[in-house]
């Protein structure tokens, strides 16, 4: 048989069939022989028998996530507290870059506006506004969860952000017969409590959607130099002004990057955390394949 498996606990494997039935199963020792992990996402064929189902195979993934543990993903809606813990453009911008990096549209949802008195939301909007040049966004209100979600149909969609930005509460108002849990934000640390406990793809709005835990680190081990400026929407609207073809946008001199940061048309924050995270491309320890003869 074949199905998807839409949730993971424990060591056990709920897999879907395309008819809607429902198996629990569990993986063979050869996944570890040859060294695989079945993932939330994933396409398998697996057989039933009299003691329970066992996953037989995995399809090919056409990408997968490390932190969630989900593959195959589509679109990923990317949860940013305005406030309560303080907006992360550093965190925000990573997220994109991993997203990018993994062929995954991003949805950017700005949580928690509300919270903000006006001089704070004057200081926020700016930063909204650039962000929706180049990405779908919306802000929490008027019903912005369903509107994130209007012209998507049938893809499997992670919701993502650091811990305590709203991931549940979002899922909340998109099923409110969920009833997440949804953690308490410690004011003092500005770090939320993880609320979720395992990776399930849930139908919502005609969607897959995967609830996972809270995390706000995202390395950036397998992007080169090379790549990384290519995974800068804003960017790469200005790279062919450059005068150096391949410009990294660093030290190169005619920089049309550069320049727009210069005059405001690229968002100064951006090119900040691009500097750094190109840095840290460089710091990178090389990472040696032993090859055995």
């Amino acid at each position: 048989m074949k199905g998807q498996i839409r949730q993971s606990l424990s060591g056990y494997y709920d897999v879907v069939t395309a008819d809607g039935a429902e198996y629990r199963t569990r993986a063979r020792g050869v996944f570890r022989k040859r060294k695989q992990s079945p993932l939330v996402g994933d396409w398998v064929e697996f057989k039933v028998e009299k003691d329970g189902g066992y996953l037989l195979k995995i399809d090919p993934r056409k990408n997968q996530l490390v932190r969630p543990p989900i593959a195959n993903v589509d679109d990923a809606i990317v949860v940013s507290a305005c406030v309560e813990p303080d907006f992360s453009s550093n965190l925000l911008d990573r997220q994109l870059i991993m997203l990018a990096a993994n062929q995954i549209e991003p949805l950017l949802y700005f949580s928690k506006w509300d919270l903000l008195d006006a001089d704070q939301q004057a200081a926020m909007q700016p930063v909204i506004d650039y962000y929706q040049k180049y990405y779908p966004v919306e802000v929490a209100g008027n019903n912005a969860p369903q509107k994130l979600l209007h012209d998507l149909q049938d893809q499997v969609i992670v919701v993502m952000g650091q811990t305590g930005a709203g991931k549940s509460t979002l899922l909340n108002h998109l099923n409110p017969d969920l009833k997440l849990e949804t953690g308490e934000i410690s004011k003092a640390l500005s770090r939320g409590k993880h609320t979720t406990r395992k990776v399930t793809l849930m139908e919502i709005e005609h969607n897959l959607i995967a609830d996972t835990p809270g995390f706000s680190s995202f390395d950036l081990l397998e992007i080169s130099k090379e790549e990384l400026p290519n995974y800068y929407p804003d960017f790469v609207a200005y790279r062919d002004q450059c005068k150096y073809r391949g410009c990294l946008h660093v030290n190169e001199p005619h920089c049309a990057v550069k320049e727009a940061v210069a005059n405001g048309e690229i968002l100064k924050s951006r090119y900040e955390n691009y500097l750094q995270f190109h840095q840290m491309i460089l710091e990178r320890k090389p990472r040696y394949r032993v090859i055995k003869e």
